[in-house]
């Protein structure tokens, strides 16, 4: 097609030069001698102007200008001009057909007269997809010299997103520093300028929270404006670059809501389900979903797709919609591109659609686009989704694609064969195409292409952007370890800039660095006063998470504390609740947090936010709130903060599972020849503030077991339950009597490259102390070692562990 189009324009050039040599239009141009004669000459010849007039009338009323002094330049006379204004926007409609000498030569004599003018000529090259043309980077080059002089939001914006593909990471950050200084002092910013603005950080993938915040707040000063299609542009630039705000969703959910009864076609529909539908309620939801199932046969096939992704990421469960929808798709398929069928192959599986015919269509289209495409990160993309279609096998084409490109794939494009490949060996019955077969021949190559790229890693910031989405058992059973080495020789790169990136990819690997870590608390203690107040909940958590004080420990600490003490407003409601019970794990309760987090006012907007925050989040932030508000009461009663999640838990319990693994088995069974029988140890035991515990028994003075009578056996003994709870026994333990926890701790308790205990496992332990417990911990690593292979040695270890005196 632009070959096409190409040779159509040439040819239109050819035909406008050979009409421009038989007419005496270019040579009167040519012979004008003031501005005024060549407006006359556009003025009457309007409709005759090709590009090659419209360059040369541009030309020459630069020329007239240069020609005179300083003093006689009537430049504003020349630019407010009517037939000024022509030529500028025929030069827009020209575009296309002029060759690159012209486009220069007219960009420079349009930018001699203004920026704002600059700015719509950049505006019609994107317009024509010249994302990183020579001329956008001759534009670029200009905007970098007069970025001071602009003070139009209008000019600057069109410009950012016009420039974007190819400006350096110092000429990004100046972008940026100007547009934060025109939105802080400019009266008045235009809804679509600061639109264009975060479109800008979405084009450069960079999540810059202070310039998102200023222009969240224009979206949110012009309510007018959100109607259905701003709104789904707006979401669509948060959602790419991982923006969350609760004021925005709700300002725009209320909208939404409004709007329901007036989208009764497919094209607002569309935008309506997909806007609203992931942060609906259940009722919401359901109305939504009849609704769709009343339009689905008049969805085109962009519509389809939005509507299969939508349902995705609301985790739809309606059989009738998924079937109908995945029938739509089925008619559309061989419409589809690479991308999009990827993302309904994902989307289908994920929702558990049950069409076989669909899926043999779906990798037959994969497969092909699979033999013809040379991109790397498409095939690793194609590849990836061809190994979640169901039964699916590996075949000789997609191994022999593979093996072809691998070696120009970066960390990301190998992570995502690895993961495939893994997942296809697994299908695979025969063991020993699972050993030697073709598909771990080719594991082998990939795991070490990903060795070799690691050591040859010169760049922190490119390794980040590499490993930004990786995550698998691949990486973390091949690679981990290589790359925090790897990060270790890189670590004088890390900076306040990056620290946050790097704090997030570091909890990823669950990999306990030290070195690393000091690096990290080192760099935030030093530049804490430039990093987003809400950034410090990430510096925080590896420490945390991976219970690891630094050698400044306490600095660094308050140092964090302090920072966003002061501007806990600008925190997302669940970001505050998260960092609180981060904090908590560290031993640390600052007044202003554990007030400004209990409290009605708060408690009141965490419950409006958690409405609309996907399930998964919903429920981790729930799980947190009350996890600190155990650990306030439990530490901290001077706050006299009131326990009130008696009903939460008791719904989690009734919705837990109970399960117990082989090793928890073992020991119940050897508990119970150890003590003298099975009624003097409980198995899964909920203490107060619901606490579960493997195994408990009781120890009175002398070191002897005491029997269970019943059940329901008093724990007045232990820490109350809150001035409001009823007690559950009347009378305690005798004098003397002990409580034993015993528990065991399987991989997930520790760091995957170390013994030392996690830091909600560490939490635990000090709260079931302070509840009046002794806590044993059995490490799976001590339990299934060679020391203790033998049933003797195992009773022996349970023996010195109860018994022994603390």
């Amino acid at each position: 097609m632009l070959c096409v189009r190409r040779i159509y324009a040439f040819a239109l050039r050819r035909c406008q030069f050979r009409t421009l040599s038989s007419d005496t239009l270019l040579s009167q141009l040519n012979s004008c001698t003031t501005e005024d004669q060549v407006f006359d000459l556009v003025g009457k010849n309007k409709a005759k102007l090709s590009e090659k007039h419209v360059g040369s009338a541009i030309s020459l009323l630069w020329k007239f200008q240069k020609e005179k002094s300083h003093l006689l330049r009537n430049i504003d006379y020349v630019k407010n001009h009517s037939q000024f204004l022509t030529l500028r926007i025929l030069a827009e409609n020209k575009i296309e057909f002029m060759d690159n000498d012209l486009l220069v030569d007219m960009l420079y004599n349009v930018l001699r007269f203004s920026l704002p003018t600059l700015s719509k000529f950049a505006l019609c090259l994107n317009e024509q997809q010249m994302y990183s043309s020579p001329l956008i980077g001759k534009i670029a080059d200009i905007v970098n010299v007069n970025l001071d002089s602009i003070q139009d939001t209008r000019v600057l914006s069109v410009l950012m997103i016009s420039i974007s593909s190819v400006i350096s990471r110092n000429f990004r950050e100046r972008l940026i520093q100007k547009a934060e200084l025109l939105l802080e002092t400019v009266n008045f910013i235009s809804f679509n300028h600061a639109r264009r603005m975060v479109q800008f950080l979405r084009n450069v993938r960079l999540t810059y929270r202070p310039l998102l915040e200023k222009c969240n707040k224009v979206f949110l000063e012009n309510p007018s404006q959100l109607d259905l299609e701003n709104i789904s542009l707006i979401l669509g630039l948060y959602q790419s670059l991982q923006f969350n705000n609760t004021e925005f969703r709700l300002v725009i959910k209320q909208k939404l809501m409004e709007t329901i009864d007036d989208c009764n076609n497919p094209v607002s529909f569309t935008r309506l389900f997909a806007a609203l539908g992931p942060m609906a309620g259940q009722e919401v939801r359901e109305r939504l979903i009849a609704t769709a199932l009343l339009m689905a046969e008049e969805f085109n096939c962009h519509q389809a797709l939005v509507v299969v992704e939508t349902m995705e990421e609301m985790e739809c469960r309606n059989s009738h919609l998924i079937q109908k929808i995945a029938s739509l798709l089925h008619k559309y398929l061989d419409k589809y591109k690479p991308t999009e069928l990827a993302k309904i192959t994902q989307a289908l599986v994920l929702l558990h659609c049950h069409n076989a015919e669909l899926y043999t269509k779906l990798r037959r289209l994969l497969v092909g686009y699979l033999q013809v495409n040379v991109v790397p990160s498409d095939i690793s993309m194609l590849t990836r989704v061809l190994s979640m279609l169901p039964s699916s096998q590996v075949d000789e084409v997609v191994i022999n694609r593979v093996d072809a490109v691998w070696p120009q794939c970066n960390l990301s494009d190998l992570s995502s064969f690895a993961t495939a490949l893994v997942r296809w060996v697994r299908h695979d019955q025969s063991h020993q195409q699972s050993t030697s077969g073709p598909s771990a021949k080719l594991l082998q190559k990939l795991s070490n292409c990903g060795y070799q790229r690691l050591q040859k890693a010169s760049d922190l910031d490119q390794l980040l952007e590499e490993l930004r989405y990786i995550s698998g058992e691949w990486f973390e059973e091949i690679l981990v370890e290589e790359t925090i080495n790897t990060c270790q020789r890189l670590m004088d790169q890390i900076t306040w800039m990056n620290v946050l990136e790097f704090s997030s990819f570091l909890i990823k690997t669950n990999y306990r660095c030290t070195p690393l870590l000091d690096r990290i608390a080192s760099v935030a203690v030093q530049h804490m006063s430039k990093i987003h107040p809400s950034g410090t909940y990430n510096l925080l958590l590896p420490f945390t998470v991976m219970n690891y004080d630094p050698p400044q420990s306490e600095e660094f600490f308050e140092t964090c504390i302090q920072h966003f003490s002061s501007h806990l407003g600008c925190f997302e409601p669940h970001l505050l609740v998260l960092l609180g019970y981060s904090l908590a794990i560290a031993e640390y309760f600052p007044p202003a947090l554990i007030n400004a987090i209990f409290n009605v006012d708060f408690l009141t907007k965490l419950d409006a936010q958690l409405e609309i925050l996907p399930d998964t989040l919903n429920w981790r932030v729930r799980l947190r709130l009350m996890e600190l508000n155990r650990a306030v009461c439990l530490e901290c009663p001077e706050f006299q903060i009131p326990w009130f999640h008696e009903r939460y838990c008791q719904q989690m319990q009734r919705k837990g599972n109970g399960s117990t693994n082989t090793a928890q088995q073992q020991i119940h069974r050897m508990l119970g020849e150890i003590l003298g029988g099975s009624q003097y140890a409980k198995v899964s035991v909920l203490t107060p503030y619901y606490y579960g515990i493997d195994f408990e028994c009781i120890l009175d003075k002398n070191k002897k077991p005491l029997p269970y009578m019943d059940q329901s056996i008093v724990l007045a003994d232990l820490v109350q339950w809150g001035p409001d709870i009823q007690l559950l026994g009347k009378k305690g333990l005798p004098p003397g009597a002990q409580r034993i926890a015993v528990e065991f701790l399987d991989s997930k308790a520790f760091c995957k490259n170390s013994c030392h205990l996690k830091g909600e496992i560490a939490i635990k332990k000090r709260h079931l102390e302070i509840l009046g417990y002794q806590v044993v911990q059995i490490p799976h690593f001590e339990w299934n070692s060679m020391e203790l292979s033998s049933k003797d040695a195992w009773m022996e270890y349970l023996k010195k562990n109860i018994f022994e005196t603390k």
